[in-house]
């Protein structure tokens, strides 16, 4: 009799996932909010959440909802204050939670989500310790939620982020301390979870998820796995998202800009849905003006400069003057050049890489016309134009060590990227040659593009040697991130 009451309650549980335990409640109100969330309809998630406070003030999906509300408002704002101002909200929703019904799967589960999305809002701000203490909290509570209900899906999208952020994790203090808790990612894994969620939950009960778990998929497809699928799957797992949502934008212009598919990205950002109903999100502005000039257009600079008069955040200030510079010199515009500079390195903050490397970048003599041309081509992805501004140059040609490495380094990128292996692979051997003792990246990188190349050849003791020399480099911009990558490389050949 009890086996069957059990089978019974489980079974139920797979049928009515959202509803089945009163005091965890995803009702038409709650899913509406939830709904408004993904679509950055701040404003509408926050009318849901009070109408639902009044019909059912004890429903504890209410304090998770409040908290998606906080992450995206800080998640867009990028704002140092709303930060500070909303983080203090986090104790008071766990207590409440905490409280109800333990034999929900929502109890351990909305806990875990709390602790999650703090854990990545530290991190953009350098709270590593405490994002370290709560990546621990979370990551107990769904492995014990695994235990008590298998047939939760969801448990698998945070677990999912879990593994994949902490598998290809940059050696730092977050890294460090998490290894003192004993706790590890597996990258793959984490990617087979995500893959898993985004083709099945659409079929499933849990569908009202899948926005959720594609956000985070393209996410660590794009950002922590470098993937060469990243552009193709999180267009397709995006198809099916309503146009209204301004989040789909994001996601699909990110990633194409990140991947090269830049007239695309222009397109996507001039359709994206405006108006007072969407939360203000200064940051694809900034988005818009990376893929004007990549294209060399020097109108680039009214996205750049919108960016920084809407922005009250900290991230990405240095790296939009620097943008700015570049258009300077482009026109001609020595003065300008200056003062964009000057900003570059005076204004703004070091919390991300991005301005980290922008500062880097200010500070070192001013960038050869050519290069930086073939620079920006390249990234949009218009590799036949980028070559034809180094057709017919050479290494000694340039003048300064920097400009000699990032020559030979720029020909290896977009031979690498039109698939002419050969000439990629010699082209950054010259970059490792002539940039191996310099504090700039590109030998680094070369040998970690090198290492892929021959990974995709088969010829892994290659690959392994050109890991390993990317690894052996040290004092130089973006280590952390190349030697994660490197070392991601290895453990790929190792398998």
């Amino acid at each position: 009799m009890i086996k069957s009451l059990r089978l019974f309650t489980f079974s139920l549980l797979l049928v009515f996932p959202l509803s089945l335990f009163a005091n965890f409640d995803f009702n038409a109100n709650c899913l509406n909010a939830y709904k408004s969330i993904f679509e950055l309809k701040l404003g509408n998630a926050r009318a849901y959440i009070s109408t639902e406070k009044k019909q059912h003030p004890n429903n504890s999906i209410i304090p998770l909802l409040e908290n998606y509300v906080d992450y995206f408002t800080v998640l867009t704002s990028e704002s140092k204050a709303d930060f500070d101002r909303l983080k203090g909200n986090k104790s008071s929703r766990l207590d409440q939670i905490s409280d109800d019904d333990k034999s929900s799967p929502y109890y351990l589960y909305a806990q875990a989500e709390i602790n999650l999305q703090w854990a990545l809002i530290r991190g953009r701000f350098g709270e590593y310790f405490n994002a370290a203490m709560e990546i621990k909290k979370a990551n107990g509570l769904l492995q014990d939620n695994v235990k008590k209900f298998p047939g939760f899906h969801l448990n698998m999208k945070g677990l999912g982020l879990i593994n994949a952020v902490l598998g290809n994790l940059p050696d730092g203090a977050l890294k460090s301390t998490l290894s003192t808790f004993g706790i590890r990612g597996n990258l793959q894994t984490g990617l087979n979870m995500f893959e898993k969620l985004a083709d099945n939950l659409p079929k499933s009960s849990y569908e009202p998820f899948y926005e959720e778990v594609v956000f985070y998929y393209s996410y660590v497809l794009s950002d922590v796995a470098h993937s060469t699928a990243a552009y193709s799957k999180t267009m397709k797992y995006t198809d099916r998202i309503a146009d209204t949502s301004l989040l789909k934008s994001y996601l699909r212009s990110y990633v194409c800009i990140k991947n090269a598919h830049n007239d695309e990205a222009i397109a996507i950002l001039a359709k994206k849905p405006e108006g007072a109903l969407y939360q203000p999100f200064p940051y694809l502005d900034y988005l818009e003006g990376v893929a004007h000039l990549n294209k060399l257009d020097l109108n680039a600079g009214t996205y750049f400069n919108r960016f920084l008069s809407t922005n009250k955040g900290v991230s990405y200030i240095k790296d939009a003057n620097l943008h700015l510079a570049w258009i300077a010199l482009l026109k001609g515009d020595k003065n300008g050049y200056s003062t964009f500079i000057a900003k570059a390195i005076n204004n703004g903050y070091t919390y991300n890489e991005k301005d980290k490397q922008a500062k880097n970048e200010a500070s070192a003599p001013q960038p050869s016309i050519e290069l930086l041309k073939a620079r920006l081509l390249f990234d949009g992805g218009y590799l036949t134009k980028a070559l034809q501004i180094l057709d017919g140059k050479k290494a000694d040609d340039f003048s300064s060590d920097k400009d000699k490495a990032e020559y030979s380094y720029r020909l290896g990128r977009i031979y690498d990227d039109l698939g002419k292996d050969d000439e990629a692979l010699s082209a950054y051997q010259a970059t490792i040659n002539q940039g191996k003792n310099l504090k700039y990246y590109f030998a680094a990188n070369a040998a970690l593009q090198m290492g892929k190349v021959y990974e995709k050849r088969k010829n892994t003791v290659k690959a392994k040697d050109a890991f390993n020399t990317a690894i052996a480099m040290k004092n130089h911009e973006y280590e952390n991130s190349i030697e994660s990558q490197a070392k991601a490389g290895l453990k790929r050949l190792a398998n």
